[in-house]
């Protein structure tokens, strides 16, 4: 079948973070956070944060900017919700809609998973809150929604410059987030790590799906 590359290094990059997941619960774990949270990892960790420090004015830029993708998550929401009350038929709204959707839905039960269920927590408080740090939300916002906005984009627009300047303003935009995420000090390197394997794993397999469903289409003789 063609594109099951995605399917398959989709598969194999969940895989990776959930033996990370595991990993980072039970190697070098040490009571290196605040008010002697235990934390995996303990010593690549600790190294880490000493190098970054602590940069606020970073975490603020980046915390507003993973507003972004959640607009991005209404906007479809909305899209499908109008063509629902327009067609009156769940099947006839847009698949690529509706499984964006389903995507977007999982990202976000996954995202209060980890809120609910902490696996470590912050080295630094917020607010002076002691919150969950593991994997990096914000970072798993922009990395796993800004690719699926970039690959609507492609569907629907043929100009090449159209095309590559959105690949490029997108790879740029999740670059400078996930960077800048890393470089502010408030998460240890490992809930970094963790998020970026999860929203790679994420987006690969939503992008076999899409394009399952585009050979299915096309191979139906169906526009």
């Amino acid at each position: 079948m063609k594109n099951k590359k995605y399917f398959i290094a989709g598969i194999i990059l969940i895989c990776a973070f959930i033996i990370w997941t595991i990993l980072i619960q039970i190697v070098d774990v040490k009571p290196i956070g605040q008010d002697e949270t235990k934390t995996g990892f303990a010593l690549l960790n600790s190294c880490f944060h000493k190098i970054t420090g602590v940069n606020l004015s970073l975490y603020h830029v980046t915390d507003w900017l993973g507003l972004i993708p959640i607009v991005f998550c209404l906007i479809f929401g909305i899209t499908g919700f109008i063509q629902l009350i327009r067609r009156k038929n769940l099947f006839k709204v847009d698949y690529f809609v509706t499984l964006s959707g389903i995507y977007y839905i999982i990202i976000i039960l996954l995202y209060l998973l980890f809120e609910m269920i902490p696996i470590n927590y912050r080295p630094v408080l917020i607010s002076g809150v002691m919150e969950s740090s593991y994997p990096s939300s914000t970072t798993l916002l922009v990395a796993s929604v800004m690719p699926s906005v970039s690959l609507l984009i492609k569907r629907r627009i043929k100009a090449e410059f159209i095309r590559r300047f959105t690949d490029v303003s997108v790879t740029i935009f999740i670059l400078f987030v996930v960077i800048g995420r890393t470089l502010s000090g408030v998460h240890w390197i490992t809930d970094i790590i963790g998020a970026v394997l999860l929203s790679a794993g994420l987006f690969l397999i939503y992008k076999w799906i899409i394009l399952f469903m585009d050979e299915r289409r096309l191979n139906r003789g169906i526009q």
